[in-house]
């Protein structure tokens, strides 16, 4: 059996492609701000959770503001621990979102934010 031999020139071609494809992996991943699946979903999964939590805060905040007694639950709130806000938040409700399918649970990240969004306010 006879096998055919490269050219010459096509053995220093294949090492080149091989570097060049090395370099570019390296490049993308690194600097040129490629990412697997997996960080892509991660990634788009975190942004999607911060721009929900966004979009309640200020449901939250009119729900705190709206509720009878809210000054005097402004004044506990902001004599509350800074890592017990969230709870207080929670345990008020106002933090559940009406009219949504979870409507019985609070959002813990949304009362965090709720809390930490009432504690900017002055009394």
């Amino acid at each position: 059996m006879n096998i055919p031999k490269l050219p010459v020139e096509t053995k220093p071609f294949l090492w080149g492609a091989a570097a060049g494809a090395i370099a570019l992996s390296i490049v993308g991943f690194n600097w040129g701000g490629w990412v697997t699946g997996s960080t892509a979903e991660k990634t788009a999964g975190a942004r999607a959770e911060a721009a929900l939590v966004a979009a309640l805060t200020p449901i939250c905040v009119a729900q705190f503001r709206t509720a009878p007694k809210a000054q005097a639950s402004l004044v506990a709130l902001k004599e509350t621990k800074d890592w017990e806000r969230g709870e207080y938040v929670s345990k008020g409700g106002w933090a559940t979102m009406p009219g949504t399918p979870a409507a019985t649970e609070p959002n813990r990240d949304v009362a965090t934010a709720c809390a930490e969004a009432l504690t900017k306010v002055a009394p």
